[in-house]
Parts: C-alpha cells; structure tokens; sequence
C-alpha cells in the first residue's frame, strides 16, 4: 500500500500532530511539481517536496510550527544563489496544520492513486525474480509476484501482492488491459505458454521475456506456428532490460529491467518518444 497511507495510519492511531507541506505552483526548473506534498509529524515525514535545502528549510517551519513556535501560511521560495541550490526556479509552498477532514481527504486521494497504478504481474521467483521483486517495489505498480512454489519467493518485500499458483491462466486472465507482465519461469515451456497467451490477447502494454535473442528468435518462429501475427510477436520485449551493458548479475538486471518498466509501462509512448529524440 502507499506508503503515505501507511505512515498516516501509524501517525493517527499514536494520536501525533501533523503538518502538510504541499507546492502550490512551480516555475522554472524546480525539483517536484505543483501539487507534490510531504507530510511532517514530530519525529516523522512521509512524502517529498524535492529534497535539498527547500525540504530542509520546510521541514523546520513546519515542526516550529507543530511546537507552537512558528506559523504556517505560503511562502514563494527562489531556488537559486538565495536558497544554495542550483535550480533555477521558483516554488510558493503552503505549511499548514492537518485536521482530521485534511487527513481523510488525503487518504482517499492515496487510495485513489493506489488504484490506477498499472498492475504488473512477475512470473518466477528464481534469483532474477527475487531481484526484480526487491527492486520493482519500491515504484508506483501493483506488483503481483507468481509462482507455484512456495519456498522460492523468500522475503516479500512491503506491498507486494503474492500469488502461490499453477494457475498463470487465471492471474493472466484477470490483468486488467493495460497491465505489464514479466516472464521469468525455470521452464522454456510455461514461458512460452504464458508469453503467447499474453500476446494472443494483445492488450497488454508490456510483454518481457527473461532470455538472450536466439531465445527470442526460437519463440518467435514457434508463435507463428501458431497463427500469432508479425505486429503482435514484434511488441514481445526480449531480452529484457537490454540497454547495452553485458553483466548477468541479478541485482545488475534487476536495475535494469526497472529502467525498462519504468519507460514502457509507467511512461509509455511520452517517454519513449523522448528517449529516440
């Protein structure tokens, strides 16, 4: 779950004060956009406003103002020589305490937001899926983790969903259209069974295979064996994560792969676009 959520819930139930920091506008070159906003209880923050000097020099209005030293209101910010950071912008960013209507509103906003992350369904838990679930995580998904067994997966990193099946059909079958999958299975044959069915349905904005390309060049021929058309076998993404650097290592792939995801799935065509500019 979002981890605004989370900390809030923790926050309420220890009955802590809180400030909300939100960025009212932005111009020029600013680290966060208007509308991001950080969270500041006594000994706690969820969120971000960008970091650096801004957020610390936020940070300490809104516990003074927690402690009943300082006020809350707007402030317009210069981020260049006068703050010590080198963007260029400006920011006006509005302090304020957090009643209980503020503290709701902010909760169904995340639960919101929670809801129309772009799922992602990773099939394998062998050492590569183990770093891809570490790794995938922490990012704005609904990450659900798949495999028929159940001593593989290890420790299940914080708001992963995980799903001990053989049923690929059925998790398959309830991705909503959009979704990404990531193919990762200790068998050529169940990576090509869910690979086809994925790019049989042809909704899914991500297909990737774990693989090298005479692996790709295989299930290719094999898929048109069986009827699958030439556009829909090209939006197949294998090898993954491949972006020019040859290191196999877990940890290493993982990062990469997580570029990927992040352009095709969160970002899509924009992204993209920008890239091949």
């Amino acid at each position: 779950m979002d981890s605004i959520i989370t900390a809030l819930a923790g926050w309420r139930r220890a009955g802590w004060p809180v400030v909300r920091v939100s960025i009212r506008a932005a111009v020029g070159s600013t680290p966060r956009e208007a509308g991001s906003f950080m969270l500041v209880a006594p000994d706690a923050l969820a969120g971000t406003i960008g970091g650096g000097r801004l957020e610390w020099e936020c940070v300490a209005r809104a516990r003074a103002l927690l402690a009943g030293t300082g006020e809350g209101g707007e402030l317009e910010i210069p981020l260049g020589p006068e703050l010590g950071q080198c963007c260029g912008g400006r920011v006006r960013v509005r302090i304020e305490r957090a009643d209980e209507a503020m503290l709701d509103a902010i909760v169904r906003e995340a639960e919101a937001a929670w809801a129309g992350r772009p799922h992602l369904l990773l099939f394998g838990a062998g050492h590569v899926g183990r770093a891809l679930a570490r790794t995938l995580a922490p990012l704005p998904l609904r990450l659900t983790w798949i495999d028929a067994r159940a001593d593989e997966f290890g420790l299940v990193p914080e708001g992963v969903a995980v799903r001990i099946t053989e049923d690929w059909e059925r998790a398959l079958a309830a991705a909503p259209a959009g979704s990404g999958i990531l193919v990762l299975t200790p068998s050529h044959r169940l990576d090509a069974l869910i690979v086809g069915a994925a790019l049989e349905r042809g909704d899914f904005r991500y297909v990737g295979l774990i693989g090298s390309k005479t692996k790709r060049r295989g299930f290719e021929a094999g898929f048109r064996a069986v009827g699958l058309g030439v556009e829909r076998i090209a939006t197949l993404v294998c090898p993954i994560g491949d972006r020019g650097i040859r290191d196999k290592r877990p940890e290493i792939i993982a990062a990469l792969v997580a570029a990927e995801i992040v352009e095709r799935l969160l970002h899509g065509e924009d992204a993209m676009s920008e890239r091949q500019a």
